[in-house]
This record gives C-alpha cells, structure tokens and sequence, in this order.
C-alpha cells in the first residue's frame, strides 16, 4: 500500500492537469516526487528551498491572484515555525489555500524534536476558519485533498502521517464523524489513524465508535446523537486539542470526557514510531486500560 504522502503527490500532480488555478509551493521537501510535475507545469511548481516563512507568504500571494495554492513540508515547518506568516498571509488578508503536512507528530522519530508537531492542530485552534481534515488512510487522505482543492476559497489543512488504518472509511470532505460501531456505556472518538487502535482496544467493550477524519469543523451533532454522557477522544496529536469542543457540544447535558493524545513531556529518546505509540500510551493495550479505566469510574 502506497503511504498517504505517496497518495499527495500522485493526486495533486492529476491536480495540476486538471485546474490551472492549482499551483504547488514546497519546501524541498518532497520536491523529488513532484519532478514530473514541474517538467509539465514548471510555472505552478514552486520550490522555495528550506525557507518556510517565504513558503506560506508565496502561498499567500497566489492566493491573493486568484490561484488555488497547495503548500506543503513537514507539518512542524508548516505549522509551528512559520506561524506568524499563516496568521497574518492568509487568516488576515482574508485568503484561502490548502496546507498539506508530513511527519505529524512524531513519524520521523530519528529526525528528533525540531521534526515533530503533536501541537499543530491545537496552534490552528488559535486561529480562525480553518478545517482540519486527519486522514486514516490514503484513499481517505485523496478524498479530503480533493474536496479541500476544489472547495473554492477555504482555508485548509490535510494532516498526513505515516501511521494508517488497515481500510479506509467512507469520510466525506465536508466533513462529519462516521459511526463505525454502537454501544451502550459511552462513546469513543478514534481521530484519523487512531481507528485501528481504538478498535484493537474495544474489542468486548460494549461502546459507540464514531470516526473523525475531519476534526475541524468538530462534529458535536453527532456526537450529541450518540447519547452518551461519558465520551473518550483519541488524537494522535497534543492530547485534550478537542476536549473544549466536546465539551462545548454537550454544553446542556451531565457529562464527562477524556482526552487522550500524544502528552506534553518531550521524549528525548527518540526511538522507532511504535515506541512513540507506546510512550504516549497510544497502543492498543494502553488505550484499553485507560478507556476502560474510566468508564468503570
């Protein structure tokens, strides 16, 4: 199975064919795999070399010529380092573009600290009119970049990783959770590549999953529908990012929620992927004790 990244370069190369308003803006990385591309469309391939801020002013300025930019490197050089720029080159000047990340939270564990982002989503929590969509899968992850190109003048931010569930969900790109199973003593929302181990650990355990490959805007209709007060979130980034927003859609019922994600604390070992997993209390044993844990509370 190709990885959500090989899924992004594939696609927006058909992108490019199929809408002159599309142009790509990169940061070398990933500037191999768009090759093709830029022999085809050598004036909407942009390669800015390693300097981020420049990158989303680039995006911005496209944007604010009427272009449809895709910006894309690693999410913390995407997100974090160059915020600023992404607050002010499009949140204020009031312009759409598509942010399309790599490396999410900790995919790259040999590249230490200055490669991993586990608060990017909650950084863009600061900021207003954008949606998150958190691919599970590269047929998901193909799903929402599409819909995120062609949806007019949006801001909008595709986190990949390296991290995938077996299949895909049936997401749509507007948007909304998908119930994947029903249960009577709560509800768990397993968040993008998070599915497989959130099923792995409920195996028995009599719960509602819904499935959330878009985060932002957050789904808190169906999360009312699934009618349960205790509510458990499983992110693969910054623990509690969503728990305001829960809380928020059953703002008028009695209810508890827990956040689980990736923890604050820096792990200076840096390991392989799975150590991460296992670290953060993200595998599928750790998260069955934890959810279980608490709805016996």
């Amino acid at each position: 199975m190709d990885t959500m990244r090989d899924r992004f370069i594939a696609t927006t190369g058909r992108l490019l064919d199929e809408d002159p308003r599309v142009a790509v803006v990169l940061a070398d990385i990933s500037s191999d795999g768009f090759a093709p591309a830029r022999r085809r469309h050598p004036e909407r391939v942009i390669n800015v070399g390693i300097r981020e801020q420049l990158l989303i002013g680039v995006g911005g300025g496209l944007a604010l010529a009427g272009m449809r930019p895709v910006v894309h490197t690693f999410a913390s050089f995407l997100v974090e380092r160059p915020f600023e720029q992404v607050k002010l080159d499009f949140g204020h000047q009031d312009v759409g573009g598509v942010l399309v990340s790599a490396g999410a939270s900790y995919d790259w564990p040999a590249g230490g600290f200055t490669h991993m982002a586990p608060g990017d989503v909650a950084l863009l929590d600061t900021l207003d009119g954008w949606t998150v969509h958190v691919p599970g899968h590269p047929d998901e992850a193909e799903t929402l970049l599409r819909h995120a190109v062609a949806s007019g003048d949006d801001r909008v931010y595709v986190r990949l990783s390296l991290q995938s569930n077996e299949q895909p969900v049936a997401v749509r790109g507007e948007g909304g959770f998908v119930t994947v199973r029903e249960g009577s003593r709560g509800t768990v929302v397993a968040v993008g590549p998070m599915l497989g181990n959130v099923l792995a650990a409920v195996e028995g355990l009599d719960v509602t999953v819904l499935y959330a490959g878009t985060v932002r805007p957050f789904d808190g209709a169906a999360l009312r529908a699934a009618g349960h007060s205790d509510v458990v979130l499983v992110e693969p980034y910054l623990a509690g990012t969503s728990t305001a927003a829960a809380n928020d859609a059953l703002a008028a019922l009695p209810h508890r929620v827990l956040g689980l994600g990736v923890g604050r604390r820096e792990l200076r070992r840096y390991g392989q992927l799975d150590e991460h997993l296992a670290a953060h209390g993200l595998d599928a044993a750790s998260l069955r004790e934890r959810i279980a844990s608490f709805l016996t509370r």
